[in-house]
């Protein structure tokens, strides 16, 4: 089944705990959080004192702007290994209250969203095996996001398990940078990923799912859900702020005939570009999200079309060659967009 990638409730955010293993990271390498905020391009005072959350772009942002400023090629990594308890928010209290690790990856599939929309996450059993699949909303060029998103299930799950877990088979879609650094991914994970592969997946054993969690206090768990799904409610309620919809509405009339720019949706609702753009910021978006976020779920309801190919596709979505469309929705979704038609059906 593909992931569902975007939540059209609300702009795509990381809450402000998932946030502090960046500034603890950076920190300990010299940078301030007034450094990160410029060269990311954030208003001063974004993150001091901790915001209750960002948009997810911008937190993206933040870690390559620290990987360059603290000139840390494993600045991800180094977030990843930073993560605590009350980093995943109310979802993490929940892992620590289930009776087992079969039960805490199934919570993490439902509740992760509360912490970050960076991505999604599913879980498949291939014989003896389980495969966790990470499926990234950026494209794998942003490396230092799926290093932090694994480094952090290795280092919480190793807490959580009270022990060092067996190292699992690692695959990464992003190139590892230099190999003379990939000493640090083999100290962190036990072992070496693949990279450059097809998706960002970790494979290991499914006995390991059995694995009854220490200390676990299950009396709790009834209670952490009961709050956690009035949170999702919450979060399914929200409004869609009103520019996000005005400029989705714009893009959706107008990918048909031709690219869509940012100056060309400014020029229809009445505003500069810069204008625009600020607006977008204000409600936690940006025009590449929106445009991605209205490519995205028109893509879905053509394939559902078997009448249009890829190539009527990816022409009624905007794009001037078939290929630029395969690779945007492997982005978005983790997979090709003719292996999604042939799974929904």
């Amino acid at each position: 089944m593909p992931a569902v990638l975007f939540d059209h409730a609300k702009p795509p955010r990381v809450a402000g705990s998932y946030l502090q293993p960046l500034l603890e990271a950076a920190a300990a390498r010299g940078v301030t959080p007034q450094a990160l905020e410029q060269a990311a391009g954030l208003p001063g005072g974004s993150l001091e004192p901790l915001p209750e959350s960002l948009a997810a772009d911008a937190y993206v942002r933040l870690l390559d702007a620290g990987a360059e400023l603290a000139h840390d090629p494993h600045f991800g990594l180094h977030v990843g290994e930073r993560v605590k308890l009350g980093t995943y928010t109310v979802y993490g209290l929940i892992l620590l209250s289930c009776r087992d690790f079969g039960q805490a990856f199934e919570q993490t599939l439902r509740y992760e969203q509360l912490a970050h929309d960076l991505g999604r996450s599913t879980l498949q059993a291939e014989g003896q095996l389980a495969c966790y699949t990470w499926h990234s909303h950026y494209p794998a060029h942003h490396r230092h996001l799926a290093d932090s998103v694994f480094a952090g299930i290795r280092v919480f799950g190793n807490w959580l398990a009270g022990m060092p877990l067996p190292p699992a088979e690692l695959a990464l879609t992003h190139d590892g940078g230099d190999p003379a650094g990939h000493a640090e991914y083999l100290r962190l994970f036990g072992a070496l990923p693949r990279f450059n592969a097809p998706a960002n997946v970790a494979r290991f054993d499914a006995a390991m799912l059995a694995w009854p969690v220490p200390n676990a206090d299950v009396s709790l768990y009834p209670v952490l859900t009961q709050h956690a799904e009035q949170l999702l409610s919450k979060r399914a309620a929200a409004p869609v702020p009103a520019i996000v919809q005005q400029v989705h509405a714009v893009i959706v009339r107008r990918l048909a005939h031709g690219q869509v720019r940012v100056a060309t949706v400014a020029e229809e609702l009445g505003l500069s570009a810069r204008t625009l753009q600020r607006k977008l910021a204000d409600a936690g978006s940006s025009f590449q999200q929106v445009l991605d976020e209205a490519r995205f779920a028109l893509a879905r309801d053509y394939l559902r079309q078997p009448g249009l190919s890829l190539v009527d596709i990816a022409f009624l979505l905007g794009y001037q060659e078939q290929s630029a469309f395969t690779h945007a929705f492997r982005d978005w979704s983790g997979m090709n967009p003719g292996a999604w038609r042939a799974a929904g059906r």
